[in-house]
């Protein structure tokens, strides 16, 4: 395969045919399911894959097959089948993305927004640009890299799904539903990802996984008089403060439950130590921080345990608790507090949801009353070995393409089609990558994808696939 046509390839079809239709699929509030439960009445979801949709069609690929997936009561899908080129194995290599969005959020930089894309410094600004409307122009891109250079590939299914912002729930179903189609995967490339600079490729190895509880503890009725009832009964914020130190040391921030610790891999702590080694001060250094905040440890390889491989527990939201201009002096009758806790890869969620319940709703103070709602949990995914092939195949883009050594990467979010997959196509091999960096500012304002690093990328993916249809 002639690399040198391979970049050329990438390169023009980014800056010609790839960023202006990426930049009107930004402008669609293609908002996931999550966020907007009038999802299919506003028909964004179906706007966005159908735009999709017709760049492919557009790309003339020959035998390529498009078709839209739509099981009853379940968010769309794109699927995009290309047969294989110069190959005749029946492996399957799976290329997986998402058109869903985060909602808008405010405060975007002035001259920005989220459905409004804008071009600047090499940059795309607009929600969805890099997380993740870039992933399905990016695989078409590196399918047709091959084949305009003289190389091969082996059957690729490309897969767009548009409820990953909101825990993929229909994943499952339409895994089942397309199993006979998708037939023998050997190779799943996600371009959901990224890492912790944009000098070099990054592979996700790990991802946390997720229990989620909305706690209210519930003391009255109705709210009384403070002057008349404090002293009297006991505080819900007090009771809920309480309980929270069963489940975290509020001084140190660990998570006091066993059920939640895993013992880390040697090779994944190897990993990190390079990762850390490659790109010093990444992690802190992409922290928005307030004055003079201090990291939670001066040590970098542990951050970025923490991070990756331990558990954390955030409070992400809350409710009966009054603005302070509409704060009266009042005993307030509950206190809400979602409860959100990441954990480390191999840990098994669904023990450790029951370790949460336990804690919340076992000989609670003063007998108040704990309600349990809005629960969520899901594994984390600890990706296979490396095939030598593979990992060869990445030492030559890392010199070829980026001029620097791939890094690994453990991350503290979650994708939950990668354990679907793994446990569906367990003796697959995994490419988790993606153009996303530290500052991209992906779930919050002023989103932005790094075009000539989403270009590298796409460059690589194009590398794997045509090594990977000499393995059969």
């Amino acid at each position: 395969m002639d690399r040198s046509v391979v970049t050329s390839t990438v390169r023009t079809l980014w800056d010609d045919d790839i960023v202006p239709s990426l930049s009107q699929l930004v402008a669609v509030p293609a908002i996931s399911p999550a966020f907007d439960p009038a999802w299919e009445e506003h028909g964004e979801l179906a706007a966005a894959i159908e735009h999709v949709r017709l760049w492919i069609e557009s790309r003339s690929i020959p035998g390529v097959q498009l078709d839209v997936v739509q099981l009853a009561g379940r968010t769309p899908l794109l699927l995009v089948d290309v047969p294989a080129s110069g190959n005749s194995s029946d492996d399957t290599v799976l290329l997986y993305g998402h058109l869903d969005k985060q909602p808008p959020v405010g405060g975007w930089g002035e001259g920005l927004g989220p459905w409004t894309p804008v071009l600047r410094d090499g940059r795309l600004y607009g929600r969805g640009a890099a997380d993740d409307g870039y992933s399905g122009y990016a695989a078409i891109a590196a399918i047709e890299a091959v084949r305009a250079a003289g190389g091969a590939h082996s059957r690729c299914v490309v897969l767009l799904e548009t409820g990953e912002e909101s825990g993929s729930p229909d994943l499952p179903a339409y895994l089942e539903h397309l199993s006979e189609r998708l037939g023998r995967v050997a190779l799943v490339v996600c371009l959901d990802s990224g890492g912790s600079d944009y000098d070099r490729m990054w592979l996700t190895t790990s991802l946390r996984g997720l229990v989620q509880v909305t706690a209210t503890v519930r003391v009255l009725e109705g709210g009384m008089h403070s002057g008349m009832a404090s002293g009297i009964v006991p505080s819900s914020f007090r009771i809920a403060r309480q309980l929270l130190d069963r489940l975290e040391d509020s001084a140190t921030g660990e998570v006091l439950m066993p059920e939640m610790h895993v013992e880390i891999p040697a090779g994944r702590q190897a990993e990190v130590r390079e990762a850390v080694e490659a790109a010093p001060g990444a992690l802190w250094g992409s922290v928005p921080r307030v004055g003079d905040l201090r990291p939670m440890s001066d040590d970098e390889v542990e951050l970025a345990l923490n991070s990756g491989w331990r558990p954390t527990l955030s409070v992400t939201g809350a409710e009966g608790l009054p603005l302070p201009d509409d704060a009266g002096n009042v005993l307030r009758p509950f206190t809400t507090l979602v409860l959100s806790f990441r954990l480390p890869p191999t840990a098994n969620a669904a023990v450790a949801l029951e370790a949460v319940k336990q804690k919340l709703t076992s000989d609670v103070p003063y007998g108040a009353t704990v309600e349990l709602s809005r629960v969520e949990f899901a594994d984390g995914w600890n990706a296979p070995e490396l095939a030598p092939w593979l990992s060869a195949t990445l030492d030559d883009a890392g010199k070829e393409v980026f001029g620097s050594p791939w890094r690994t990467v453990s991350l503290g979010g979650s994708i939950p089609f990668m354990g679907l997959l793994h446990e569906a196509y367990p003796d697959a091999q995994f490419l988790v990558t993606g153009a996303v960096g530290p500052d991209s500012n992906c779930h919050v304002p002023d989103e932005w994808l790094h075009l000539a690093h989403a270009a590298r990328v796409t460059e690589a993916v194009a590398l794997v696939l045509d090594a990977q249809s000499r393995q059969s």
